[in-house]
């Protein structure tokens, strides 16, 4: 993985490269950033910044996004497949018709986020805040929603999602077996 800095992948994207598979952009700094299209496929953006980033299109497949600042985000029809997203901050972030299908979103903060048409089937949101979101016709075949925080999200059919005792349903409730 070879690694590049945040003015070398603007630059060349600019130029009009959209390819930088297994690039290490390891805390990033790339606020408001405009990278629709990009292919950025099994790279490291651990820890990267990214509030108000416009990705939409992108293809993050596979990728390292541990504790990654997305906060505010575009994420249209992203591709984030088994993407590694644990403790990332995509609070009020618009992943509407997103692939998240086996992606790790374990302790992630998505408070507010667009989850609408998103792909989360086989995903694993355990312990993540799903407070206020917005998962409107959001697949969730075999989700694991373990511990998550779903109060007062909307638009969801939870019954082919794993939960437990502790998992907060929208209207406030926990399982009771």
């Amino acid at each position: 993985m070879r690694k590049l800095s945040e003015d070398k992948l603007l630059t060349d994207y600019h130029c009009g490269q959209r390819d930088f598979t297994e690039v290490n952009l390891r805390e990033a700094e790339l606020f408001e950033a405009k990278l629709s299209g990009i292919n950025l496929s099994r790279s490291n953006l651990e820890s990267a910044y990214l509030p108000y980033a416009n990705l939409t299109d992108a293809k993050l497949e596979r990728s390292k996004l541990r504790g990654v600042q997305l906060a505010n985000a575009k994420l249209l029809q992203v591709n984030l497949r088994e993407a590694d997203l644990s403790r990332a901050n995509l609070s009020r972030t618009n992943l509407r018709h997103a692939n998240l299908r086996g992606a790790d979103l374990s302790g992630a903060n998505l408070y507010a986020a667009d989850l609408g048409y998103a792909d989360l089937s086989n995903a694993n949101l355990q312990r993540a805040n799903l407070q206020n979101a917005n998962l409107e016709n959001a697949k969730l075949h075999q989700t694991k929603l373990q511990g998550a925080n779903l109060f007062r999200a909307r638009g969801a059919d939870f019954s082919e999602a794993e939960t437990d005792a502790i998992t907060v349903f929208p209207d406030g409730h926990h399982n009771v077996d």
